[in-house]
């Protein structure tokens, strides 16, 4: 098998797609319709691309960079990569975009009646992650998953045809609890970016400093912190669990996949009694179908 590293160099469209199967919740399942499997396909390309970009993780030799007309001089220039990412993202609304996971978005926008609006909060996200590095309070993080998280949820949404004002607060709920949790998986790999996305106002409140978070392994206050942010995580997926009662049919069960992926990974930050510091801590698949049945019949 080709490693994904070289698969990227080779083929940037299918290197990215194939991180799909990485993600705590299902993409596109084979249970759902093949539009629809084709349209969210398109959507994560997209999303997983721009934070690829944000996150300076495309594969070596700047294949994305030429796709995207940044001169090799600028390739590793993540402002310029998002700034002509944004460009040609233009382009899937009124022309041909040059990027092939762009031309790939371009057929479900126009089936779905998609707007450019998800798409640049979610560039705005990833620019934002070049120029904010820590913040201050719950209500800064919030304000920043609005950007990074919660249009997915509404793209999800618009896709299948189901988007209702209720719906959409209770999808944001859900993608922001998801943020939350991936970031709590992520704190050593975040701080090696040198970026912190717990609360500095939570921090100080358990007496954690970033050093602490440098560290091989969780002290008692970094996994007393740790736990208090899965708790909100946990609450915002219970406010947002409704959705998924709110539809039926196989939308149900993807959208039960999504709430499942989190109550799952807050479990294992759990079982590894909140000490996130040596590796995310990653469900296995039982834990995974288990919370499944556990958010389809309404529990937990």
């Amino acid at each position: 098998m080709t490693p994904v590293g070289t698969a990227r160099t080779q083929d940037p469209e299918r290197g990215t797609l194939d991180k799909a199967a990485d993600e705590n919740f299902p993409v596109a399942p084979f249970f759902l319709p093949r539009a629809w499997r084709a349209d969210l396909m398109a959507v994560y390309g997209f999303a997983r691309l721009v934070d690829d970009i944000g996150d300076g993780d495309l594969a070596p030799g700047g294949a994305d960079a030429r796709l995207l007309g940044v001169p090799d001089a600028r390739a590793g220039d993540r402002t310029a990569l998002l700034d002509a990412f944004e460009a040609d993202l233009r382009r899937v609304f009124d022309s041909t975009p040059a990027h092939p996971l762009l031309r790939r978005l371009q057929p479900t926008v126009r089936r779905t009646g998609l707007t450019p609006e998800p798409f640049l909060a979610l560039i705005a996200a990833n620019r934002q992650d070049q120029l904010v590095k820590r913040y201050e309070s719950y209500d800064d993080l919030l304000a920043y998953c609005e950007l990074s998280a919660n249009p997915v949820g509404r793209l999800v949404l618009a896709v299948t045809g189901t988007s209702t004002p209720e719906r959409i607060r209770r999808s944001d709920a859900v993608c922001t609890a998801l943020q939350i949790v991936e970031h709590l998986q992520d704190v050593a790999e975040d701080l090696g970016r040198d970026r912190i996305y717990l609360p500095a106002q939570d921090m100080k409140r358990f007496h954690v400093q970033e050093a602490d978070l440098a560290a091989r392994s969780a002290g008692a206050s970094v996994r007393a912190l740790v736990a208090y942010e899965a708790e909100r995580a946990r609450d915002l997926l219970n406010e947002g669990t409704p959705l998924v009662g709110s539809v039926h049919g196989r939308l149900k069960l993807l959208l039960a996949g999504f709430v499942a992926g989190g109550r799952a990974a807050i479990r294992a930050i759990a079982a590894a009694e909140y000490d996130v510091l040596p590796g995310p801590p990653v469900p296995g698949k039982i834990q995974l179908l288990r919370e499944v049945g556990v958010t389809l019949r309404g529990e937990g």
